[in-house]
């Protein structure tokens, strides 16, 4: 590189940092976001999860609500529990999948049961994240009315408390609502070539 190519280069960065620096000067506002992760992709819990350890790492009291998952241990529930637990309240609600289970009337009761602890726990305002993990499904199957979850979000909510919402097949209610909305994309997935899930990726 020459030094003519190195002065445009700078000129150029120069340029776009004052950009940059004069649009970030206009984002002051603080407040606590509904976060919506969704589509057919992997990885919306994984990065929802990513969002309670920062929230750990900062000493934020925060909590999660596992609405369907349950019937196996994960990964990021034996760290959390083992080793955050002071700081991060951690509720399995689910008994699993609702093919698994086969009981739609105990899965409604689970379903009602998890949401009535992430209404407690969001009230709370010393938790600063609430994540509710795959609460998306159980308002896409009616275990819990989207309706009555964006009221109560909309209306009861704490200024400061960030609510992460993740699953497949988001309502267009709670997508409405959300201050930030992630779709996953599938692009490949191992599945589809016959390889399981795995210790470390998926759990």
């Amino acid at each position: 590189m020459t030094d003519a190519d190195t002065d445009r280069h700078n000129a150029k960065m120069a340029k776009k940092k004052a950009a940059r620096d004069k649009i970030m000067a206009t984002k002051t506002e603080e407040k606590g976001l509904i976060i919506v992760h969704t589509g057919k992709g992997k990885g919306k819990s994984s990065a929802a999860f990513g969002m309670i350890f920062r929230c750990i790492a900062h000493d934020m009291p925060c909590a999660v609500v596992q609405f369907i998952k349950g019937g196996m241990g994960t990964g990021e529930r034996d760290l959390i529990t083992g080793n955050f637990g002071d700081l991060c309240q951690f509720h399995t609600m689910g008994e699993g999948f609702t093919w698994e289970t086969q009981d739609k009337s105990r899965d409604i009761e689970m379903a009602q049961a998890a949401w009535a602890k992430a209404k407690e726990l969001i009230a709370d305002a010393r938790n600063r994240m609430v994540l509710l993990d795959e609460i998306n499904i159980a308002l896409r199957y009616d275990y819990v009315s989207a309706t009555e979850v964006v009221a109560w979000l909309r209306d009861n909510k704490p200024p400061m408390t960030h609510v992460v919402c993740t699953g497949r097949n988001a309502s267009e209610e709670l997508i409405e609502l959300a201050d930030l909305v992630t779709e996953m994309e599938l692009v490949k997935h191992p599945f589809r070539s016959g390889v399981k899930a795995q210790r470390g990726v998926e759990f």
